[in-house]
């Protein structure tokens, strides 16, 4: 019977313990402030340009703080890539064109791969939503702010990556 005794000691001694740690952890979790994000804020843009004959390939990742791109021809087994970070102006120059309410009034257009062409697609992000479009060129009455997304990132990113 002395063993029981213990047992239950221990456990009850052990529990009131653990107790005031477990608030005490939890407390620390609602201190700290969640940051605020604008649901229609753009975090993520990237566009790529893939298909062609050999494989060629071109894709761009933008975000607030960097871009990222990278090229190359499959057949070939040629890759290249190139980092850079950008400022807060300047990402906010680059995504100035772009209104959130209107994404989802782009369109895309078949794929051209199937007949070697290249796809030009899109990924815009947002906390709220990921919008993909492929060759949405040929909806010319939306597609005028990707276009003058592409023109400012061509004033940035170095001549072979254009």
């Amino acid at each position: 019977m002395v063993p029981a005794i213990k047992n239950t000691y221990l456990k009850l001694l052990f529990s009131i313990f653990l107790l005031p740690v477990f608030f005490s952890c939890d407390k620390k979790k609602k201190d700290i402030p969640f940051p605020s994000q604008n649901s229609d804020e753009i975090t993520f843009i990237s566009i790529s340009n893939i298909g062609g004959d050999e494989g060629d390939y071109k894709i761009i990742k933008v975000t607030r703080d960097s871009i990222h791109a990278e090229k190359g021809i499959t057949a070939r087994r040629t890759h290249q890539e190139w980092h850079s970070a950008i400022s807060v102006p300047i990402w906010k120059q680059l995504i100035s064109s772009i209104k959130t309410k209107d994404l989802d009034e782009i369109k895309s257009s078949p794929s051209q791969q199937s007949v070697d062409g290249i796809d030009e697609t899109f990924q815009i992000r947002t906390p709220k939503k990921s919008h993909i479009y492929v060759n949405s060129y040929a909806d010319t009455l939306h597609y005028k702010q990707l276009k003058q997304f592409k023109e400012q990132l061509n004033i940035i990113l170095p001549t072979e990556y254009q």
